[in-house]
Formats: structure tokens, C-alpha cells, sequence
């Protein structure tokens, strides 16, 4: 799916931080793909875009609307079509990251087909994919994965992205969720592709390319998730990774939905995943290890990364705090 900048982000009435994740995403990532930010009178949260309604922001160029929060179900709050409504009578199409579909609202499909515009629902992919093969494709693979969900990966695989392009690599990052989807202008919702063909739809999400070209595959969910476990070993089956990015979040204490689960060692991460990843290239190496540190200080950020890379004989840095230089100089 591809989606055309630059983009108008409605947060509707969103209280946290959490729930703007996409916004957030691609304010922080692709800012030049944004004309602003849509807030309604409660809303609690902002992305730090300029602010501007839908008029303002179609003068300013505009051609998506984007319903660029979460809440609970993924539903669209009918008090919210009105203003769908309007940016479709203003010649915009509209992107969606909740579960409802834009298509199944009678007068938002109706009017969208009468204006010739597009309804993404970015959660529910429209391609149809085949099978995985494994067959050996030309080019070179990068995939982030996890000690558990949410600790990094898209983040990570954006970090090395921008440091892979100022240091003059062929590189591109390869968008496997929602939030990486509006900040890429284009991949596949991989959590919603049927089972059988995750790993063909990772295939086609990173085809051949020129031997020194790089994608960057963001990783999704984590082996040792016994929710995700699926997603996460197509992706890794199809992605065909010649390098691995280890990604895990200091001090959590149980797996993201999960009471009571501790969160696996990184040395058991690093075993999981080079096993998994052997089955569809066997010369695949770990390249380094990625640490939100943001639950402690600094100075003891710097000591965590320094006694993790002396045992793993690997960089392990903070992208956020200490950039990722030291990954892609492992890269080969």
C-alpha cells in the first residue's frame, strides 16, 4: 500500500501519549511529509506540529488525512466522520491504523467513490500474497528483533536507516506495521497477512536488489512471545536476514500483556533468533544490540551498554542517547 504526502495527522480527542503512537512516529521520523496536526477542543496530547484545520491544512497542500491515533478495539468513534467527511470534501484521502475499516462507514465509502479518493486502512492489507520459498535473493538484509514487543524496533531500524544514509550506503527501510507504514509511505501490515503467507509477504516486502544494497526490515513482536511468536518467525523467515539487531527494554519486569512472564536474556534472544534465522540464510550474525535505556540516568546508560558489548564481544548502544554509528561499523 502506498500513501500520497504530505499528510494532515488528526488526533481527535487522544489523552495520551501512547495512544499517538503513529502520529508521533512520523512526526519524529518524516516531519517534511507533514503540513500539521488536527486537535479537537479535549484532546490532551500533540505531537509539537504546527496546528491547523483541515482548510488550512489542504491550502498548505495536504492530501491525506490520517487517523493517526489508537484506542481501545481500534474503533472509529462516529462523532469522527464528520471530519472525515470534510477532508473527503476537501479532496483528501484518508489513511486509518485502527481495526474498523474506513469502507465498512456507508456515507465516508460512498462519498470517497464519488470523489475518486482513496480509503487506506493500513491494518488490513489489500495485496495478495504467495507462499514463502527462501530462495537466496541479491542484496543485503537487516532485521531488528526483540527481547520482547515494544522495545525498539521500528525506532532502531529508522536510527540505522538515517546513519546507513550519511555514511553513503544504498539503504532502505523496509516498514512492516502500521506506524512504520505512514512514516515509509508504503510496506505491509505483516500482523494481518493470513499465516500461511507471512513469509511471503515478508519475500515480497524486500525482493532483490543491487549486491550492496541495504533494507532495513522493522522487526515485529518477538519469538518469546507466546502471543506474537507467529508473526515474528515468518517475518524473520521471509526477511532472509544477513544481520540481526538485538532490541530490548531495560527494566521491564513481565512481557508487554503478560502478568507474571519475565522477559528472556539477551543471550537466549541472541540463540532463538539466529536459529530461527538460519533455516533461510545460514551465514545470517548478529550485528549488535539496541537498549532503551530511558528508565535510567545517563551515566548509567553508558555503563549497562559498556558491560553488555564486553560479553556479547558486540556493539550495544542506545540509538536515542548514543546514536548507532558503532552498529552499522559492524555491518560488512
Amino acid at each position: 500500500m502506498k500513501i500520497q504526502a504530505p499528510y494532515l495527522l488528526f488526533l481527535g480527542d487522544a489523552t495520551d501519549e501512547l495512544s499517538i503512537k503513529m502520529a508521533k512516529g512520523v512526526a519524529d521520523w518524516r516531519p517534511e511529509l507533514c503540513t500539521g496536526e488536527y486537535r479537537l477542543d479535549n484532546c490532551q496530547v500533540t505531537t509539537g506540529l504546527p496546528a491547523m484545520d483541515i482548510a488550512a491544512a489542504k491550502a498548505a497542500g495536504a492530501k491525506t488525512f490520517v487517523l493517526s491515533f489508537a484506542n481501545s478495539g481500534g474503533t472509529i468513534d462516529p462523532a469522527w466522520v464528520p471530519y472525515i467527511i470534510e477532508a473527503l470534501n476537501h479532496d483528501m484521502h484518508i489513511v486509518s491504523g485502527l481495526h474498523q475499516k474506513l469502507i465498512d462507514i456507508p456515507e465516508v465509502f460512498s462519498l470517497a467513490q464519488e470523489r475518486g479518493l482513496d480509503l487506506i486502512d493500513i491494518r488490513h492489507p489489500t495485496q495478495s500474497f504467495k507462499t514463502g520459498k527462501g530462495y537466496k535473493r541479491q542484496g543485503k538484509r537487516l532485521l531488528t528483533v526483540g527481547t520482547d514487543c515494544s522495545v525498539g524496533k521500528m525506532y532502531t531500524s529508522l536510527s540505522l536507516e538515517k546513519e546507513m544514509k550519511q555514511q553513503g550506503f544504498d539503504v532502505d527501510f523496509r516498514a512492516s506495521g502500521q506506524c512504520g507504514i505512514l512514516i515509509a509511505g508504503d510496506g505491509v501490515a505483516i500482523d494481518c497477512v493470513v499465516a500461511d503467507f507471512i513469509a511471503g509477504a515478508s519475500e515480497t516486502l524486500s525482493p532483490d536488489n543491487t549486491e550492496d544494497h541495504w533494507d532495513i526490515v522493522e522487526g515485529q513482536g518477538a519469538l518469546s512471545h507466546p502471543a506474537f511468536a507467529g508473526v515474528s518467525l515468518g517475518l524473520m523467515h521471509g526477511a532472509q536476514p544477513d544481520a540481526l539487531v538485538i532490541c530490548h527494554a531495560l527494566n521491564r519486569t513481565s512481557m508487554r500483556g503478560i502478568d507474571n512472564r519475565p522477559l528472556p536474556t539477551i543471550a537466549q534472544t541472541i540463540e532463538q533468533n539466529l536459529a530461527a534465522a538460519r533455516i533461510t540464510n545460514p551465514d545470517v550474525k548478529v550485528a549488535g544490540i539496541s537498549v532503551n535505556t530511558s528508565s535510567v540516568s545517563e551515566e548509567e546508560a553508558k555503563e549497562i551498554c559498556a558491560q553488555i558489548s564486553q560479553e556479547f564481544n558486540l556493539p550495544c548502544v542506545d540509538p536515542v542517547r548514543h546514536g548507532i554509528g558503532a552498529i552499522v561499523g559492524n555491518l560488512s
